[in-house]
């Protein structure tokens, strides 16, 4: 592993500053892979070598999972409604710390940096009221790169150019799970819903412990799963748990629709085939003052719900006890 701040590469800045919405992975305790979309509205420090989203504690599952085991990763991969126009795919892999009180300074900042991704701020006191718990809660998760992998076209081809720890082996292939390894959703019915999101990622747990996130694409579907298209020379062969995320959106975030799934790949010489094994789905309104009533709604109504199960202190405990084993 590095000793020394990962200083990604120009070509990697401008995308990493400028993708509206990323592909963030983090690991679960099974050793799979869980793949989720965010707007990091161009969280970096290039000096420091961390790049940042936020996320609400409406999400606990998500930050207990980092708090417990930190090795993250982030794939710059979309160029749409963005400020990067080059075709450059970006993976950044490091590990996470989380901030759950941020300062009022950091919350400011956070809110100047969101409005050319997303739109201005709206003010005024019903704004004020409804967006209180959505601007002024935010959880930060700050990764520090371990290794940043840049390949000239968003498919992850061409020749790989790795800064900070080599690309490591290949891993083995994972025991099956005992409840089998085939499709526990409709898959026909699920390729309907992901057929409207083009935006799609893979995501597994490499041979260090940080996920890889690769892009794919869909070329069928029968009732053993969904067969992909996907950089051969980056999957392990054999089986293995992983996770897949199709995500949507237009400008500033808004007609955003995602589906996570979680499942079993299975890479042979025939091919490269995902049994999906669950299945969830979001989708926010297209239109902005829908979007941002809904954005505060939810906010309060998450903060309520973490503060009165207990949520928000054992998130605490967690991130005071540090990283389990």
């Amino acid at each position: 592993m590095t000793s020394a701040p990962v200083a990604w590469p120009d070509t990697a800045d401008a995308v990493i500053r400028g993708d509206l919405a990323v592909a963030v992975a983090y690991v679960t305790p099974a050793g799979g892979a869980v793949v989720t979309s965010v707007s990091p509205v161009g969280l970096a420090d290039r000096q420091a070598a961390t790049v940042s989203f936020t996320t609400s504690l409406g999400f606990p599952k998500k930050l207990e999972r980092i708090l417990r085991d930190p090795r993250v990763s982030v794939a710059y991969h979309t160029r749409e409604h963005g400020f990067a126009d080059s075709s450059t795919y970006v993976l950044v892999q490091g590990n996470a710390s989380v901030d759950l009180l941020p300062s009022r300074e950091r919350l400011a900042d956070l809110m100047r940096a969101s409005e050319p991704f997303l739109g201005a701020t709206k003010r005024g006191p019903v704004w004020d009221w409804l967006l209180r718990e959505y601007h002024q809660e935010r959880v930060f998760v700050d990764i520090e790169a371990e290794r940043v992998a840049v390949w000239p076209d968003l498919a992850a081809g061409g020749t790989m150019a790795v800064t900070g720890s080599p690309w490591p082996v290949m891993p083995s292939g994972q025991r099956a799970p005992k409840n089998g390894t085939g499709p526990r959703v409709d898959v026909a019915a699920l390729a309907r819903r992901i057929d409207r999101l083009p935006h799609r990622v893979l995501a597994y747990r490499g041979a260090d412990g940080f996920p890889v996130i690769l892009p794919v694409k869909i070329t069928g579907y029968d009732d053993t799963g969904l067969h992909l298209d996907a950089p051969r020379h980056l999957l392990p062969a054999g089986g293995r748990r992983a996770g897949f995320l199709a995500h949507a959106f237009e400008p500033q975030c808004i007609g955003l629709g995602m589906r996570t799934l979680t499942g079993w790949l299975s890479v042979t010489d025939e091919g490269v085939l995902y049994a999906p094994h669950t299945s969830k789905g979001l989708a926010a309104p297209p239109y902005k003052r829908l979007l941002t009533v809904s954005n505060g709604l939810l906010a309060k109504y998450g903060l309520w719900r973490a503060r009165r199960d207990g949520t928000a202190d054992g998130l605490r405990h967690l991130a005071d006890r540090g990283p389990v084993g």
